[in-house]
């Protein structure tokens, strides 16, 4: 069960909460990299989908249970505490897949630290300092916790924020109510996960980007339009463009058998995506 392997890791002073799956010796874990506010637990239908394949997950620092930083870090300094959470927990390199904030995180990973991060997947997600952004009404109801507070509030908005496919997954979305109210993110770690987007403009270097990178997107997400899709694959030299039909900002939650596949496919196959 994933309680069973969660645990907390001290990096230099912050308290963080990690989950961790092993695999066989000499296989690559895949490190999670969930969206604003979200916690471990979101990603429980992707990480039962992905079998036992080796993950690492965490709650980033303001989320969940993980410490709040003293002050607001950048993507960079956030990038810096993932590589000491993975030193502590004696892993060399991963593979990186970043949803949404988590993408932006993935990137800066990838960039700062490429002999850390082996390959690269990048969903529903944009490139920094060139990111097309949604409908202001969805950003509005980003702008604050509050889908996190009030679970009768993200019953409202969930299909204007994550688009109709979570509507076709009342269970799905039932359990997102119970993880996001009892694993909500502190108004203060939120507000520091927004600004570490502040000096985020990977637009600059993502040309440099050597790893294989495959690019996910749902075509109906309202959050983040497909044409940043575009961009990415553009942008990165080595990397693949999958847009999924129909598939709204969670479509990995609400397609992870199928997106697991795509995923471990890409990541146990050739070099070249």
């Amino acid at each position: 069960m994933l309680s069973q392997r969660l645990e907390t890791v001290d990096v230099d002073g912050l308290r963080l909460r990690v989950f961790q799956r092993r695999g066989p010796a000499g296989q690559t874990p895949l490190l999670l990299c969930n969206g604003i506010g979200g916690a471990i637990e979101l990603w429980e239908p992707f990480l039962d989908a992905l079998g036992d394949y080796p993950v690492i997950a965490f709650d980033a620092p303001g989320v969940g249970e993980s410490g709040v930083p003293t002050y607001p870090p950048t993507m960079a300094d956030l990038a810096g505490i993932v590589i000491g959470l993975l030193d502590r927990l004696g892993v060399g390199s991963v593979d990186a897949l970043g949803v949404s904030w988590g993408g932006a995180l993935a990137q800066e990973l990838a960039h700062r630290h490429p002999d850390r991060v082996r390959r690269l997947v990048l969903a529903a997600t944009g490139a920094g300092g060139l990111v097309v952004p949604g409908h202001p009404r969805v950003l509005a109801i980003l702008a604050t916790p509050l889908r996190y507070w009030s679970p009768s509030y993200l019953n409202r908005v969930a299909p204007t924020l994550y688009g109709p496919d979570i509507v076709d997954e009342p269970g799905l979305l039932a359990r997102q109510r119970h993880i996001r109210f009892t694993k909500s993110p502190s108004g203060r770690g939120y507000l520091y996960q927004v600004l570490a987007l502040r000096r985020f403009a990977s637009g600059l270097w993502l040309h440099r980007l050597s790893q294989p990178t495959l690019v996910l997107h749902g075509d109906a997400d309202p959050i983040v339009p497909k044409v940043n899709a575009r961009i990415l694959a553009a942008r990165i030299p080595n990397a693949r463009l999958v847009t999924v039909p129909g598939g709204g900002h969670l479509f990995l939650l609400t397609r992870a058998p199928a997106m697991a596949r795509l995923v471990t496919d890409f990541l146990t196959g050739p070099s070249s995506p």
